[in-house]
């Protein structure tokens, strides 16, 4: 009997510790990243109401948790995109915002630093008191209703919304067929993706390191492993090139989106995306300390080269390359990107079964509000750059969801039963 009694209690005291979850909500947003806060933070520019009809969810419970994380994890300075790109909706925000920190904009274009970007996006919080809007849960399942959909959550509870939004970071880490073979006899750590580093915590002083990848990703990685001590070896499958921004400003206005908008062929619209970005690159400051880093014999460039094969033996990698070459080393990173999937996408598998749309690349074909056709479930990021052109997952990228995001949310005029 006392058992019982103590079990009820502790059980009682659980359900007091968890955080209110309210049964329904007009609106969920799955991700509490910087897509996440740029919709929000120009939705409420438009409706005030807004702020009391949506519930945003992240395992992390907190804004940005991972954009920090990784961006600390990297030891990355500084971001790519310039100063005019933030969550907010007025452009010159972040400029005003850091009239007293002009030490951490960055040549060339004003490239803000990592930490003022993140306390300028701390301020954004604070001013749209959004604090207390996020609930810290995971969302493992996305079932349709007869109206609305119901949320799932990692802890057991569910709750209803009448519209969804996944502003989650898409795609998932890519691993070579080589890398997936050799990780089955190589002790822990030895074989890491990018996504599992953190320079902060390595200990690779003396370590020979193999960096596969030719994106800015990679150059973060090899400028902090040089920095710790380590020799390097960057791989690329083509060669290392540098430029200012992962795609063509272009991109960014009516002269390459207005073509890319009038063609409604989509197979050509995803090849569009995909030669856009060209499989990634390298910044020319990046650039210039890896020449650096090169020239006091501590990084060595690897072009037109693939692994063929690695092999864990002796305490060490013995890497086989297309061309016969074989090296040895003492880690390999892999810096190959994500990949975007909507087939990989496990929230998204009924919304797939009943209501589908074509798929390009593993892109979806949404509406012009970017809904997924015949559902009140909008996507950002990535997975909406059929719509969005190739700056989709980008701080502008957020933007310009965005834009096509928020009448949705806010006009009673859209369409509520909208069609491809």
């Amino acid at each position: 009997m006392i058992m019982i009694i103590i079990l009820k209690i502790l059980l009682d005291l659980m359900t007091i510790e968890q955080p209110f979850l309210p049964s329904s909500i007009d609106t969920a947003i799955i991700g509490a990243g910087p897509h996440a806060l740029t919709l929000v933070a120009h939705t409420l520019q438009k409706s005030k109401k807004f702020h009391h009809k949506f519930l945003v969810f992240d395992p992390s419970g907190a804004w940005l948790n991972q954009w920090a994380h990784q961006f600390n994890a990297f030891q990355i300075p500084h971001l790519r995109s310039p100063v005019v790109h933030h969550p907010e909706s007025n452009a010159f925000a972040l400029r005003a915002f850091a009239e007293k920190r002009q030490a951490e904009l960055f040549e060339p274009y004003d490239l803000p630093g990592t930490q003022l970007f993140q306390d300028f996006c701390t301020e954004v919080v604070h001013r749209w008191q959004l604090a207390t809007k996020i609930y810290p849960s995971l969302v493992t399942h996305l079932e349709i209703l007869e109206q609305g959909y119901q949320l799932r959550l990692s802890e057991g509870r569910s709750i209803k919304a009448r519209r969804v939004v996944l502003a989650h970071r898409g795609g998932t880490p890519y691993w070579p067929e080589w890398a997936i073979a050799a990780l089955t006899n190589c002790p822990v750590n030895r074989l890491q993706h990018s996504s599992q580093i953190d320079l902060r915590q390595v200990q690779v002083n003396g370590d020979r390191i193999l960096i596969v990848g030719g994106g800015l990703t990679s150059g973060h990685l090899a400028i902090g492993a040089t920095q710790s001590g380590a020799q390097v070896t960057m791989m690329h499958r083509r060669q290392f090139y540098d430029k200012l921004f992962d795609a063509d400003p272009g991109w960014l206005g009516p002269k390459y989106l207005k073509g890319f908008e009038a063609n409604r062929n989509w197979a050509e619209r995803f090849d569009l995306v995909k030669n856009a970005r060209n499989g990634g690159s390298l910044t020319p400051a990046v650039m210039n300390q890896l020449r650096q880093a090169e020239k006091i014999g501590k990084l060595n460039f690897l072009e037109n080269c693939q692994v063929q094969q690695a092999i864990w033996q002796q305490d060490r990698w013995l890497v086989t390359c297309h061309n016969h070459q074989q090296l040895e080393f003492d880690r390999i990173w892999l810096a190959t990107g994500t990949q975007l999937n909507i087939h990989q996408e496990p929230l998204l598998a009924e919304l797939q079964n009943k209501y589908p749309t074509e798929i390009f690349g593993g892109l979806p074909v949404l509406d012009a509000h970017l809904r997924w056709p015949g559902s009140q479930v909008f996507l950002m990021g990535g997975l909406a750059a059929l719509r969005v052109g190739p700056t989709a997952r980008n701080l502008s990228g957020a933007r310009m969801a965005s834009d096509r995001i928020v009448p949705a949310l806010t006009k009673a005029s859209v369409c509520l039963t909208p069609r491809p």
